[in-house]
């Protein structure tokens, strides 16, 4: 072996021990600094995804919770309305018969009320008629009389008195 070939040799050597090194080094750094970082990221995203997943899960169980809530508010609120229903038409029939009583007893009233006004009217008309009567005969039975029919109705009336008070 020539000088030549041996430096080739060492050379190659060299560059081969280089590389086992060089890769050993990689080895070294990527177990005691990068691989811990890689693998606390992956604990803090498997965190993070296992936090979303428990998240999710206590969305699904309060949304599940909520609408049957709300089937039971509907519920509620159906009866309450049903109710509220009834309420409403005893109450329109008990004011219906309330005021139908009212008005029945109304209307009796203006009856007695109208009956008793005509009485008034009647007894007004007969007191007018007489009035007018009275008045037309003291204008119109001295000219039509003369004297002595008016003394004949004197003597009669005074006659009608005295029989009647005996």
């Amino acid at each position: 072996m020539n000088d030549a070939q041996f430096y080739i040799k060492a050379a190659l050597y060299s560059q081969l021990l280089s590389a086992v090194v060089f890769i050993g080094v990689l080895v070294y750094i990527w177990s005691k600094y990068i691989l811990p970082v890689v693998m606390a990221a992956q604990a803090r995203s498997n965190e993070q995804i296992a936090e979303a997943e428990r998240h999710r899960d206590e969305a699904h169980a309060a949304i599940t919770t909520l609408r049957n809530e709300i089937e039971s508010a509907r519920r509620d609120a159906n009866l309450i309305a049903e109710r509220a229903e009834t309420h409403a038409a005893h109450e329109r029939d008990a004011t219906l018969a309330e005021a139908t009583a009212a008005g029945e007893r109304q209307v009796r009233d203006a009856g007695g009320e109208l009956e008793r006004a005509r009485d008034v009217a009647r007894q007004h008309l007969r007191e007018a008629l007489v009035a007018g009567a009275l008045r037309i005969a003291r204008s119109e039975a001295p000219e039509r009389l003369g004297a002595s029919g008016e003394r004949k109705l004197i003597d009669a009336g005074v006659g009608a008195l005295e029989a009647s008070h005996g």
